[in-house]
Parts: structure tokens; sequence; C-alpha cells
């Protein structure tokens, strides 16, 4: 191999890159021991931008397009080397290509929960999780800041301080409002763009731009869950005493299907019954609509009428209970028919229950 044909081989005269790595933002191109050939050409695509560092020091940008390398189209460059004569002959110099598509579809969470203060439930820790979206605008200040000169610079390794600065801002930013939780839930798409307002900043410095931010969820600890599902089904039952009533009555066929069921049955409604009349009497003396607070005695009350012997109690076996045990009986003897039973029992409870 001649001399000429090894020199000529370490020549630059096209500097180009394909991007056949996905998710790689920083891209230097490989010199190693060659040289650019003045005059060559520098190709930079559609969503990419180049940049020359010359000893340390960034000397030119470009966008997309086709660039001849030569002292008109590098001016910076050429004020670096001197090239005030025009001196034509290769040069070295690091070439950094940038990738700068926006970046679809990016997650970010709250590892830990984040611990506020909030209106309706006090102190609470909630998690957040969602998608963003940011394209590279800057290479002076992406290389500055953040890639600097290494051969390949990813997309993973900037996520991982993107989404430290995005659970610290989310922080910051709900701590120091006044929104409650519930109001934070339900519209998550303001909350959003409060959150994208106040990163912005952070990524201009960067030389990014953040071109999307979205909270999918918002969530509380299980048992502050379950806190809130117990006040919306209390809000939801509204009347206690019509909700007891419907417990009693849902509980009857149930009670009817045990051995000895029944027997029980009449405790279980009255019970339910005067613990139903409670809550009701109780609600309305919160609200202010209860009973009239009893008067006092008056001075000069009549006569007392002689006292009236009390009836005799009913026997037993007039009993509701009793008299539903007894038909259940007769039904399992066979001695009448589930027609019977059904109209019988119907009627009982109908009285008993009003």
């Amino acid at each position: 191999m001649s001399i000429g044909s090894f020199i000529k081989k370490q020549f630059i005269d096209i500097l180009q890159w394909n991007e056949e790595v996905d998710g790689v933002l920083a891209w230097r191109y490989p010199m190693q021991d060659f040289e650019i050939q003045y005059g060559g050409s520098l190709t930079v695509r559609e969503s990419q931008m180049a940049v020359f560092v010359n000893e340390g020091k960034i000397a030119d940008v470009f966008g997309p397009g086709m660039h001849k390398l030569t002292t008109q189209t590098l001016p910076v460059l050429t004020y670096l080397k001197n090239w005030d004569k025009l001196f034509e002959s290769p040069f070295k110099s690091d070439v950094y290509f940038f990738s700068t598509r926006v970046q679809l579809g990016r997650k970010w969470g709250t590892p830990q929960p984040i611990t506020l203060r909030d209106a309706d439930f006090g102190m609470v820790r909630l998690r957040a999780f969602g998608m963003y979206s940011y394209k590279l605008v800057d290479p002076r200040l992406f290389f500055t800041e953040i890639s600097g000169t290494r051969d390949a610079y990813t997309r993973d390794e900037l996520e991982q301080q993107l989404r430290n600065l995005v659970v610290s801002t989310m922080t910051s930013t709900l701590g120091g409002g006044s929104v409650p939780f519930l109001d934070m839930a339900g519209n998550q798409g303001l909350m959003g763009e409060r959150m994208k307002e106040a990163l912005a900043a952070t990524f201009t410095r960067y030389g990014l731009a953040l071109d999307n931010f979205a909270v999918e969820n918002i969530s509380l600890p299980e048992e502050l869950q379950k806190a809130i599902d117990t006040r919306i089904s209390m809000g939801m039952v509204g009347d206690m005493g019509k909700f007891t009533q419907y417990q009693v009555a849902s509980s009857i066929p149930l009670a009817a299907q045990n051995e000895g069921g029944i027997a029980g049955l009449g405790a279980q409604l009255s019970t339910g019954l005067v613990f139903g009349q409670a809550m009701a009497e109780s609600m309305r003396a919160a609200t202010g609509a209860g009973a009239l607070p009893p008067a006092a005695a008056p001075a000069a009350a009549p006569a007392a009428p002689a006292a009236v012997p009390p009836a005799p109690a009913a026997p037993a076996a007039d009993a509701p209970e009793a008299r539903l045990e007894k038909l259940k009986t007769m039904l399992d003897k066979g001695l009448i028919s589930q027609a019977d039973y059904d109209g019988a029992k119907a009627e009982i409870l109908k009285k008993l229950i009003g």
C-alpha cells in the first residue's frame, strides 16, 4: 500500500449519523486519528443537530441540511485555527450529533408516598404517576450541562435525573397549594398543567423543552381510601330509620330458611326497630328537629282516675313468633300447603311490622 493511499484513508469526506440505536440523545462521531477533509460535507438529518468542538470549546452548531466544511461555513472554527488566509488543509475537531426528536411516552411516578396537608383529611400520604414527553432544543446547553464529552449519552441516563426533578417539583407544588385531595383527583388535567408550568424552567436550563405532562392517577393509602368509601356510603344511606327497616325486611326470608330461625326473629325485629328509632331520634336532635323538651309539671294537676287493672297478658301461644313456628311445623309435616303457609306468614308479618 502506497503512502498516498494510506494518507487518503485518514481523511473524512462525509460526516453523518444514522441513529441505528434508539434512545441515544448525543453521539460523538468516531474520529480516532482521522482528520476532516477541508471541503468535505456534513449531513444533518431532520430531527438532528451537529456541534463542532475544537480544543474543548464549542465552535459551531449546524441544523438539518448538507453543509460544505469550508472557511465560509465554519467561521468560528476558522478563527480558532487562524485560517485568515484560507489555508486549505485537513483539520481535527470533535463532532457531536444530537437527536431533537420528541421523546414520547416517558413514564414518571412517586416511588415513595408524598406526605401533604389536606383540608379535608388532615395529613395524607398520596402516590401519583403519569406520562410526559420532551425534546432537545439547545445542543450547546445540553452538551455543557449534561452529556459532555462522552461517546454517547442515552435517554435512560437522562431520565434518571428527570424523574427525581419531577418528584421534587410535585412535592413542592402540591405541598404549597391549598387544593384538597378530592379536587386534585377529580381534575388531573389541571394538575398536569400546573406541573408542566413548574417544570418548564428546569427543563430549559438543560437545553430541553417539556412538550407535555400528564397526571394519570392519584391514589391514597388503602386505609384512608376505605375511610373515604365509608363516608360516601353513609352519605348514600340518608334516612337511617328507613335503612334499618329495609335491612330488617331483607333478613326475614333468610331467617325463615334456617331451622329455629323464626323463633328468634321477633326479638331481632324488635331490637332492629328500636335501634332504628333511636338512631333517627339522635339524628333529628343533632339537626335541631327533635322532640320538644318536656315542660314543667303544672301547679295543679287533676286527680288521677282510679287505677284500671291491667289487661291479662296474651298467652304465649298467640305470640307472632310462636304462630310462625307452628305454621312452619305444620308445613314440614305436610298438614298445610306452601301457599297456605306463605299467606299466613305474610299476614302475621304485616301485623307485626305494620
